[in-house]
């Protein structure tokens, strides 16, 4: 499992590939070059990661609980390597924001949802957040509480829940363009804000469809809002 890291210093962005991409998707698609004048300040640093998406929910074949048993691996993957990975690299604990588009940015706001003690916020970008989008209908116990428009709204654990409302770094945005779903981004700030979690929920005009322009102009925005200029 590759990772790429772009930058010297700065708070960590752990950037999730979408669909069937690789760690290399945010730089042939120019998001890398997008945040470059944050990057060679040394305001922010990248992490960019392979996805298992193919072998698990992206599976023509691979029979349901198999796709699940696959995305738990995944996270364990994040949690147990990844991360001790950007803790060494930048010298110790850091406040690490996770981020993506489509469906990276389902896995980055699913694993900062899960795990609030590891990471510090998250920019979630034309994503879905209801695993039954990927899952055709098969829904046990690991898939809830890896749906977050499933186990958010239930979330009343007197640790976990208070841990979120205190972060301060939670971006969601959609465009209004071809294939965008605003209505899911609204979906996940609904429960948000029911849960008194602090958050923005951005929904962008319909000049920003589903891809990487989108994405390219995004991603800036938000990694302002994370670090400043």
């Amino acid at each position: 499992m590759p990772i790429a890291v772009y930058g010297h210093f700065g708070v960590p962005i752990l950037l999730f590939p979408t669909a069937l991409a690789d760690f290399l998707e945010y730089e042939r698609f120019g998001v890398v070059e997008a945040l470059i004048a944050w990057i060679e300040r040394g305001v922010c640093k990248l992490y960019t990661i392979n996805s298992v998406n193919a072998e698990s929910w992206l599976h023509p074949t691979l029979p349901p609980r198999e796709r699940i048993l696959r995305h738990l691996a995944y996270n364990r993957y994040v949690t147990e390597e990844v991360v001790p990975f950007i803790e060494a690299d930048c010298r110790g604990k850091v406040p690490i924001i996770t981020a993506g588009a489509s469906l990276g940015a389902f896995h980055a706001a699913n694993l900062f949802f899960q795990r609030p003690d590891l990471f510090e916020g998250t920019i979630a970008l034309s994503g879905v957040y209801n695993l039954q989008a990927y899952s055709n209908g098969y829904f046990d116990d690991d898939c809830y509480f890896n749906s977050p428009v499933h186990y958010l709204p239930n979330l009343s654990d007197t640790y976990w829940l208070p841990l979120l409302q205190r972060k301060r770094h939670i971006y969601l945005a959609c465009g209004q363009g071809a294939y965008e779903r605003p209505e899911a981004t609204l979906e996940l700030s609904a429960i948000l804000t029911a849960k008194g979690i602090p958050h923005a929920a951005h929904i962008w005009g319909p000049e920003y469809p589903h891809d990487w322009q989108t994405w390219r102009a995004m991603m800036p925005y938000y990694v302002e809002q994370v670090c400043g200029r």
